[in-house]
């Protein structure tokens, strides 16, 4: 080995030790800065659902038992009330994906002064009160409320329907206060969407539906995927609306939930079903990230 070569080693090996040196020293940075948010989200997120997991664990007499999580597997309410949350978290979420894709599409196409107006519309519902709208919702789906009303008026139906404390109230209801947690996202995907890509697709000679299909929607799926995923997960854990709109003859988790602290001495109940659906969320974000990151590089590529 030259002389040369030995100081060029020696310089080499000592760039790389300050480099690691300073990836350190970033490192700690970044850890310094970002422990007052670990701290707010230790008493916000961790301590509650701690002591959430802990109650599960208490039983009716005060002592440490499984009677809680064992009462979950004997009655088969529990089983049903799980299937019909499940069940009208996937209604809602293929009732806004249905409805919201064509409008996140529409409003891509539209001049951006008429783009602002659009997307403000989608947002104002959040400037009310989930109470205000459920109940609204309420006066629209009674017997004598506007639907009905408008209905019976053009012909379509002889006699007054019931929409109101019901499956079709639930879901109807849910449906439109959790549409705008799908649209938002796939927006903001379709927005991201390189339109070099469609023009190559058209000089190539792909036509409207061809373009759409073969570049257009291959390439929002992510921002769908989410938008679905925000919306079956708010949709499990959801009270308000289903309390009212059901009127007691849909039960959801939520609400079985309100009634075990009404109906037990202790909270114990109420913690394991709060657990279990808390789990349950937690393995359908981790499906939705695996799903995520197995599709991650099947995106189409024009060349």
């Amino acid at each position: 080995m030259t002389a040369a070569s030995y100081f060029t080693g020696s310089d080499e090996a000592g760039s790389a030790a300050t480099l690691k040196d300073d990836e350190r020293r970033e490192r700690l940075a970044i850890a310094g800065l970002s422990l007052p948010a670990l701290l707010l989200v230790a008493v916000c997120l961790i301590i509650p659902v701690g002591s959430l997991l802990a109650l599960s664990f208490i039983g009716a007499q005060g002592n440490l038992s499984l009677e809680n999580y064992q009462r979950l597997i004997d009655n088969k309410a529990y089983l049903a009330i799980f299937l019909t949350t499940f069940e009208i978290s996937a209604v809602i979420t293929l009732i806004c994906m249905l409805l919201g894709y064509p409008l996140a599409y529409f409003i891509t196409l539209l001049p951006p002064r008429a783009v602002g107006f659009a997307m403000l519309a989608i947002i104002l519902p959040f400037w009310t009160s989930l109470l205000v709208r459920t109940y609204a919702w309420m006066v629209l789906l009674q017997k004598q409320g506007l639907v009905n009303s408008t209905l019976l008026k053009l012909g379509v139906i002889d006699e007054p329907i019931a929409l109101l404390h019901n499956y079709a109230g639930t879901v109807i209801g849910m449906s439109h206060i959790m549409l705008p947690f799908l649209v938002l996202p796939l927006y903001g995907a379709m927005k991201a969407i390189d339109h070099d890509l469609i023009r190559a697709a058209a000089n190539l000679g792909a036509g409207p539906i061809v373009r759409f299909w073969t570049v257009s929607f291959p390439l929002s799926l992510p921002g769908l995927g989410a938008g679905a995923l925000i919306v079956f997960v708010l949709s499990l854990g959801f009270y308000v609306t289903p309390a009212l709109l059901g009127g007691g003859k849909v039960t959801m988790v939520a609400m079985r939930i309100q009634k075990s602290v009404a109906l037990y001495p202790n909270w114990g109940a109420a913690s394991a079903l709060a657990v279990v659906l808390l789990v349950v969320t937690a393995l359908v974000l981790l499906l939705g990230l695996w799903i995520w990151r197995r599709n991650r590089g099947n995106r189409p590529v024009m060349s």
